[in-house]
């Protein structure tokens, strides 16, 4: 039976079924589990989470749990619930939705290889417990789907496997979005995009980490992980047969040249047919143990010569529809001769992104920085083509395009 009571009655025995609130506002990933530990006491009532709902039959009630433990010299006053934005799904600017992403990645990070250990360790997954973040996910791609994937792709080579999958939960949600699939289904990609790579908990560290070339048995090892994938999520809590698909089929291939099945065009779900897109993109935009990132508009130039063997061409032109033809971070040269960083997406006018003018080819020199939106009718200058950061040696990109209010 569950039980609705105030944060401050939380005591030891009791298992906690649910939170108010939004995930991002308490201090757990997981939504149920069962109060253990007196940090996790301390963290829950100082929390700010104003109530939570108990399972009597798997836990302690508020009178047991009284008697149980020794009554509390004090009791901190109970805070004022925290009013809930008016929309969380209305759509906003870049620069509006960058600070909430960047604590939304963060939080997100924690969740998935606080998950992905358990799962090491050969504990069960209970896949309503990653609904909360599919769904923060979900609520940050519709305000702004930019912000949140191009955090998401800036990755270090030691959190790489945690953060690609919730990158590439972010972009299933995008491209289902694109796509017009229904609510439901748009929920069931982006939690099969965050389970996605599961199996590679099941390979051996110093494979999956290998700074080089892996051998011949060390790919055929790394090439286990989807199916690998497949048994974990299976003996696993709820998790839908979505998720079991792409995780098992993601790197299957149009052409009938992937794994693990070799299938072929149709044979694959639309949904594997999403993840294939979705986790080669990610992959090659990021910095990995063996591997130095591909630009974003570099990586999708590339993907276009792939597409119709690797990939599903109507959902990769949906994939560039949903992060730009030039996505943020990309470099380009504009016809002024001045070299600029995509800020954010014009989706009426993929060829024409809100950039930041740094550097002028001219003089070569860097200039103050401005923010340009070409597709803004005053505006005569536009793309003249994409430039490789590398071949400038620029390493500071990411630095001008997250700057909050560069005007």
């Amino acid at each position: 039976m569950l039980k609705k009571i105030a944060t401050q009655q939380a005591r030891i025995g009791m298992f906690v079924q649910s939170l108010e609130g939004s995930w991002l506002a308490h201090p757990f990933w997981k939504t149920k589990f069962l109060l253990q530990e007196q940090a996790d006491l301390d963290a829950l009532l100082s929390s700010g989470v104003p109530m939570l709902w108990i399972d009597l039959d798997r836990g302690l009630d508020v009178s047991s749990a009284a008697t149980a433990a020794d009554p509390p010299q004090s009791r901190p006053a109970e805070p004022a619930p925290k009013p809930a934005p008016p929309n969380e799904r209305s759509p906003i600017s870049m620069a509006a939705e960058m600070a909430r992403a960047n604590v939304l990645v963060n939080r997100s990070r924690e969740a998935v290889t606080s998950m992905f250990g358990e799962a090491r360790l050969g504990r069960a997954l209970d896949a309503e417990q990653c609904l909360p973040i599919v769904e923060e996910i979900s609520n940050s791609v519709s305000r702004n789907p930019s912000a949140l994937i191009s955090l998401a792709r800036l990755k270090t080579k030691d959190n790489y496997t945690y953060m690609h999958s919730v990158a590439v939960c972010a972009l299933m949600v995008s491209l289902a979005k694109q796509l017009g699939l229904s609510d439901e289904q748009t929920r069931e990609a982006g939690l099969a995009g965050l389970l996605h790579d599961i199996g590679k908990m099941a390979m051996p560290m110093d494979v999956l980490n290998k700074p080089g070339k892996l051998t011949d048995a060390e790919f055929n090892v790394i090439r286990s992980h989807p199916l690998r994938g497949y048994q974990m999520l299976k003996e696993g809590k709820a998790v839908p047969a979505a998720a079991l698909d792409v995780c098992l089929h993601h790197h299957e291939k149009m052409d009938g040249s992937g794994y693990p099945q070799k299938l072929k065009g149709e044979q694959i779900s639309l949904l594997a047919r999403m993840g294939a897109v979705c986790d080669v993109y990610d992959a090659i935009t990021s910095t990995r143990p063996y591997k130095s990132a591909w630009d974003p508009a570099g990586s999708i130039q590339r993907m276009a010569q792939w597409a119709g063997d690797h990939f599903d061409p109507v959902v990769f032109k949906a994939f560039v529809k949903s992060v730009g033809i030039y996505p943020v971070g990309s470099l380009v040269k504009l016809e002024s001769g001045r070299l600029a960083v995509v800020t954010e997406l014009n989706p009426a006018s993929l060829a024409a992104p809100v950039v930041r003018v740094f550097y002028s080819t001219r003089s070569s020199m860097p200039i103050p920085v401005l923010t340009l939106d070409l597709s803004h009718p005053g505006t005569r200058d536009k793309v003249l083509s994409r430039e490789t950061p590398s071949d400038w040696g620029f390493t500071y990109l990411e630095d001008i395009w997250q700057q909050p209010n560069a005007k």
